[in-house]
């Protein structure tokens, strides 16, 4: 007899652990993949916010502030109504979503060519070349063969795409007449098992388990809220009654009244032998829990929780700046390693349909962060400064030639942006390099220089010896007609003259040197129509408030420079009547109008001007 031996596998299965069954705790550890359907996709997008707003996100923020033409403004003008035309940034934004949602979609440029099968040839393009851009998703647009061959351009791309039409039609496109948007890159298509080769992953693959965990929780987290509170009564020989039938209907009418009372008067009836005991769930500690949950759903995406949950930063000197900058620069390189790729044919495409052929046109993406009114003028000043101490006094003693400073100058300022049409203004009048001087200003420069040499001129001499005084700053209201005409429609029977209509910028009744105030870099203010206006009492004046950084910036500089302020702070203004008479301002419609303010008069305080005040 031959022995048999038998092996038999032993396996231990705990209830409590888990440990043997499917759920297993240790299954976490291990990964496979899970290919989501079409299906899941669209039901996760369309019906619940986190997947939803995980590919948006991104996506609207890299065409959000979209992309700044360097060129001639008739090229910039030419190029960008062409994109206007077209809708090239809502196609491009469309395209990134369905992109990063199926792992797929692409942007048809349309010439009208009869074969899209052949290549795009960019040269034949012409004036209004493009006829329109489609988009279309990987569900309808299949790639073909891959492309082995190391000498192709498109080595490891479909060397064709297939595009399923009406009625089984198919119809072939070459590659090269698609924007391509592939969503999340997969490892590789044989290994991976991707049902879609030639496209992506979609975004939500990684990121689904993380989105289902948090959502869980939330979910819990709600039922629990309805559990909170727990009526428990005690009933003498409750089981061994349930088995009559008149019992458990008596029993069912008895605490459907006892309930109705208890809303009705707040107070609960019960008969001496019952016992009646309240319980209350703990819930402190469950919002922390949910944001671990969400914190993790917002790393697995790489959208800071401030921008994915659109909430303020938490946790002492929390400002969440750091974390926007990151993410603006991940937004930054997706939009130059993989949109500005993705569109370099459209781009030279879209140039030569709006009939702009010229290899120094390029384009920058605009950036995310943009400056405040202030930034903008602080920079503007900073860099104002150093370009005087560059050139130094103009007596042939400067750092750099004049000419060389005022060209970098200009650059400059274009680039930033701190002053609307200097690049129209410079071709019109030309650089200064450009021109030549001529005899009478050689002739003059001599004599400046031949004078500072010499001895102090008067001018400098008063501004050496100038006393500290009083000082009164403000700007004309230039438009004041069309405000006194709003205030008489609005029941005001007298107002303050045109000629005395301001706003006031500095009052400083202590002495400070004028000449340490410096000047706006601007003589005109212009506040457009719209935004924030109040209109409020100032002891027996009706004024109108107003926002304006610029005058904000210009307070704040005098101040910091010496000027005195009796208010605790300051709003700009312009006072429309002191009359009594004058009507509700509750029901007084406000002034929206464009406010349009000239350049700053300086005078000394009049502690009396209350004295000179008129009305008509």
């Amino acid at each position: 007899m031959s022995n048999v031996i038998a092996l038999v596998r032993d396996s231990l299965t705990s209830l409590v652990s888990r440990m043997g069954t499917e759920r297993d705790k240790a299954a976490t550890t291990f990964y496979a993949p899970t290919i989501l359907s079409d299906e899941q996709l669209i039901a996760s997008y369309s019906s619940a916010w986190l997947p939803r707003k995980i590919v948006d996100i991104p996506a609207l923020d890299a065409c959000r502030k979209w992309r700044d033409w360097q060129a001639k403004k008739p090229q910039i003008e030419a190029i960008e109504e062409e994109e206007k035309r077209l809708n090239v940034k809502g196609r491009i934004l469309e395209a990134a979503k369905k992109g990063r949602l199926f792992g797929g979609a692409a942007v048809y440029i349309g010439t009208g060519d009869a074969d899209p099968m052949q290549p795009l040839e960019v040269d034949r393009i012409g004036k209004g070349g493009i006829r329109y851009l489609n988009v279309m998703t990987r569900r309808r647009l299949s790639a073909g063969q891959i492309d082995r061959n190391p000498e192709s351009e498109w080595y490891g791309q479909p060397s064709f795409y297939k595009l399923s039409g009406a009625n089984g039609l198919q119809i072939d496109i070459h590659p090269s007449r698609l924007v391509r948007f592939t969503g999340a890159m997969p490892a590789d298509d044989e290994i991976s098992g991707n049902p879609w080769p030639g496209w992506g992953d979609s975004v939500l693959q990684a990121t689904l388990d993380a989105i289902k965990n948090a959502d869980s929780t939330a979910g819990n987290i709600a039922s629990l809220v309805f559990e909170a509170k727990i009526d428990i009564i005690r009933i003498p020989d409750f089981m061994a009654s349930l088995g009559n039938e008149t019992y458990r209907q008596k029993l069912l009418e008895r605490y459907t009244l006892a309930n109705t009372s208890k809303g009705i008067n707040g107070t609960l009836i019960l008969d001496k032998d019952e016992e009646y005991e309240t319980k209350s769930a703990n819930l402190s500690g469950l919002t922390d829990i949910l944001m671990a949950f969400l914190q993790i759903v917002s790393g697995a995406a790489d959208i800071p929780a401030t921008r994915l949950l659109g909430q303020s930063p938490a946790g002492m000197n929390s400002t969440g700046t750091s974390d926007m900058k990151n993410y603006h620069d991940r937004i930054q390189s997706m939009q130059e390693l993989e949109m500005q790729p993705a569109m370099i044919r459209l781009d030279e495409c879209l140039e030569r349909s709006a009939d702009v052929v010229d290899p120094d046109v390029y384009y920058q993406w605009a950036p995310l962060e943009q400056m405040s009114e202030k930034e903008r003028a602080d920079i503007f000043k900073t860099t104002a400064d150093a370009a005087r101490q560059l050139v130094g006094t103009g007596t042939g003693q400067e750092i750099i030639p004049r000419e060389a400073v005022s060209d970098a100058l200009v650059n400059r300022l274009v680039e930033d942006g701190v002053l609307p049409g200097l690049d129209a203004a410079i071709e019109e009048y030309g650089k200064l390099s450009e021109q030549e001087p001529s005899d009478e200003e050689l002739a003059a420069a001599a004599a400046a220089q031949a004078a500072a040499t010499a001895q102090p001129t008067r001018m400098q001499r008063a501004a050496n010896d100038a006393a500290p005084r009083t000082l009164y700053v403000s700007r004309k209201v230039l438009n004041a007609d069309e405000i006194i005409a709003w205030a008489k429609g609005q029941g005001f029977k007298t107002t303050l003259p045109t000629d005395d209509l301001h706003v006031t910028i500095t009052f400083s009744r202590k002495p400070v040197n004028w000449m340490e105030m410096g000047s706006a870099w601007d003589d005109e203010v212009k506040i457009p129509r719209g935004g924030p206006r109040l209109m409020e009492k100032f002891g027996e004046a009706r004024v109108l408030l107003f926002a304006s950084n610029m005058l904000q910036w210009r307070h704040r500089e005098m101040v910091e420079l010496g000027a005195s302020w009796d208010h605790p702070e300051y709003q700009p203004h312009i006072t429309i009547s002191y009359d009594e008479e004058a009507p509700d301002l509750a029901n007084v419609e406000l002034y929206q109008g464009e406010i349009v303010l000239g350049p700053e008069v300086f005078k000394e305080v009049f502690e009396d001007w209350m004295s000179r005040v008129t009305e008509e």
